[in-house]
């Protein structure tokens, strides 16, 4: 099924993140910094990595999203992300946010509530057992990967949009984004995506350009983000069969500069829930 959220000969999200070139704040860790960078680039995005205290707020203020990632904390990281996100707040700068492992420690629990209570997110992109901890639900989880735990993550996320007031983005085998009032489910990936270091990270900040170009859209721009990176990872593993991951995440960079808004909207696989 393919699906074209924003209707009938409408731009898609895709081709006004290529037309206006966002700059996108990242304060992200040190695993993903250049992949991520790149990515971006591929997209159409532009990127800006920055997290010293003494800029981030301007940083923040004349970007056209801010995407905070806590897979490698320190208290100064932590205090960027609180200068960044309340100066994007100030100025009308989505902010997204990517609880890399929260669960997985106290200390990144206790960091994801004390972002989420100091500054208001845009939208939270995480795997099951991540959004579950950030609001204090219950979810197994070993390391920064979900454990299989039990519940309903349509549930969750709904709960988690409304309890957070925003988009809840939960990333996995399918894909469910919701606003707490409408939900969709977005089909499109491939299980290698889990074998390269990062493309997770990236997706959030691929989600950050989406929401930059929005205006204001942001159910409808996160799906499209989400499906939109799950069909170039769909292609990318289609082209480098059998050549392994390093092969995959130079062609995922391909594919996210290749793939057209066409190509995107033919192999969709978006699906509203009731």
């Amino acid at each position: 099924m393919s699906n074209n959220l924003s209707g009938g000969n409408k731009m898609t999200y895709l081709s006004k993140v290529r037309q206006k070139n966002p700059l996108v704040h990242n304060i992200t860790n040190i695993v993903v910094t250049n992949f991520t960078a790149n990515g971006l680039l591929a997209l159409g995005a532009s990127p800006f990595m920055a997290d010293a205290h003494e800029e981030v707020k301007d940083v923040a203020k004349m970007s056209a999203a801010v995407v905070l990632n806590i897979g490698t904390l320190n208290d100064h990281t932590i205090q960027a992300m609180l200068l960044a996100g309340q100066s994007a707040n100030e100025h009308g700068v989505p902010v997204v946010l990517d609880p890399v492992g929260a669960g997985a420690t106290a200390y990144r629990t206790d960091v994801t509530h004390k972002l989420t209570s100091e500054m208001q997110i845009t939208a939270l992109r995480g795997n099951v057992a991540e959004v579950a901890h950030v609001v204090g639900a219950s979810w197994s989880i070993k390391g920064v990967d979900a454990g299989e735990g039990e519940g309903d993550a349509v549930t969750l996320a709904q709960q988690a949009a409304r309890k957070l007031g925003c988009v809840v983005i939960i990333t996995g085998k399918d894909d469910i984004i919701s606003d707490g009032d409408i939900t969709y489910i977005a089909s499109n990936g491939h299980p290698i995506l889990t074998k390269v270091t990062g493309t997770g990270c990236l997706l959030s900040s691929v989600v950050g350009a989406f929401l930059a170009v929005s205006g204001g859209a942001w159910l409808e721009a996160a799906v499209e983000a989400i499906s939109f990176y799950g069909v170039a990872a769909e292609l990318a593993a289609e082209l480098t069969a059998e050549q392994g991951p390093g092969s995959f995440q130079i062609e995922l960079l391909n594919q996210l500069a290749l793939l057209t808004p066409e190509k995107y909207q033919e192999l969709s696989q978006i699906k509203r829930l009731a």
